[in-house]
């Protein structure tokens, strides 16, 4: 059972280590209430005087012998006590996938990273509206946008970095999966470089989750075997369009917005159908999603007001959006162009 108690000018007592209850002392302060912090079960290290029955006693599990007696006698006298985790290892980088942008898709273990983390550097396509909910962190926008990187890549791994060195527990939260295009690969080099801890918490990809949220699998039997995932940002080579239009099966474009025309041409001219059903997914769990149906041969001016974030399906999966049209994410508007698809 969860309950929510507004902790305004309560006073609430937090035992255990000060390295192991740094994070619980944080997150009571946040939630407004007046801490008291107790780091030893004898009293060392006492800097005020200690309420004579506190709200709530958080106990955080650090490890010490001695504190049973103290709780038992809380608890006998009905002073609530709530178990706290302990605060991890300081001094460590995790590099968190935050999925497509909506917390219910956020992980277990994303979840506790953020509950443990003493700073978090989120990027735009991370769900950092929530974040206040799940962290008490300290939290920096290093978020970039096509043309525009408030902060480049290399001062982003240096700000992690020297966090981590100062001792910080660091979380370094991206939308989708950290190895999946989010150059998760050399934020890990960067803390390895420099000596510091780091992990790697997958995430839910938008090349998968997003075509999802608009009622289209990538896969489907006798539809489709295999999918490919292609990066956006930049126009593929013609022998790269090449082997992808041979390929066969689903193809997904991650932020592919501003690369349309050039893919849509050069797959025609490495001979895919121009008949070939494509989907343009904006915005993917997201308010304002918004799904725009064609076919290679006219996707371009179909999608000549969409804009990024956006996720490109190209096969005939996309015509398995009209069998799933009840799909809690599929939209009405899907639902009247695939239909068009079917009986074209």
């Amino acid at each position: 059972m969860q309950l929510t108690i507004d902790l305004t000018g309560r006073e609430v007592l937090v035992t255990g280590a000060d390295h192991a209850a740094r994070q619980a002392v944080r997150r009571y302060e946040a939630a407004g209430a007046v801490v008291f912090h107790l780091s030893t079960p004898q009293g060392a290290g006492i800097d005020r005087p200690l309420p004579e029955r506190p709200f709530l006693v958080a106990a955080v599990d650090d490890g010490q012998p001695g504190w049973e007696a103290l709780l038992g006698r809380c608890r006998a006298t009905g002073i609530p006590v709530a178990a706290e985790p302990p605060a991890g290892p300081a001094g460590h980088v995790t590099l968190v996938g935050g999925g497509p942008g909506t917390t219910e898709l956020l992980t277990v273990a994303a979840v506790a990273a953020l509950r443990d983390a003493d700073v978090v550097f989120y990027d735009r396509l991370a769900p950092y509206q929530d974040l206040p909910s799940l962290t008490s962190a300290e939290l920096v926008d290093v978020g970039k946008k096509p043309g525009h990187h408030k902060v480049s890549q290399a001062d982003i791994e240096k700000l992690m970095v020297e966090s981590a060195l100062a001792g910080n527990n660091v979380v370094r939260l991206k939308g989708g999966d950290p190895y999946v295009f989010g150059r998760g690969g050399e934020e890990v080099a960067s803390c390895v470089a420099a000596g510091v801890p780091v992990r790697v918490i997958s995430g839910v990809t938008s090349a998968i989750s997003v075509p999802a949220a608009a009622g289209i699998p990538v896969t489907h039997r006798e539809v489709s075997h295999m999918f490919t995932v292609v990066s956006g940002h930049a126009p593929l080579t013609e022998n790269e369009l090449t082997h992808l239009a041979g390929l066969g099966g689903t193809i997904v474009v991650l932020m592919g917005i501003g690369t349309l025309h050039h893919l849509a041409a050069g797959l025609r001219r490495a001979g895919m159908r121009a008949d070939m059903p494509m989907a343009v997914v904006e915005r993917g769990y997201r308010p304002g999603q918004r799904t725009t149906i064609a076919e290679l041969g006219t996707i371009t001016s179909a999608a000549a007001g969409c804009s990024n974030p956006a996720v490109l399906v190209i096969g005939d999966v996309v015509r398995v959006a009209e069998a799933n049209r009840g799909c809690a994410g599929a939209t009405a508007e899907l639902d009247r162009l695939a239909a068009s698809l079917m009986e074209a």
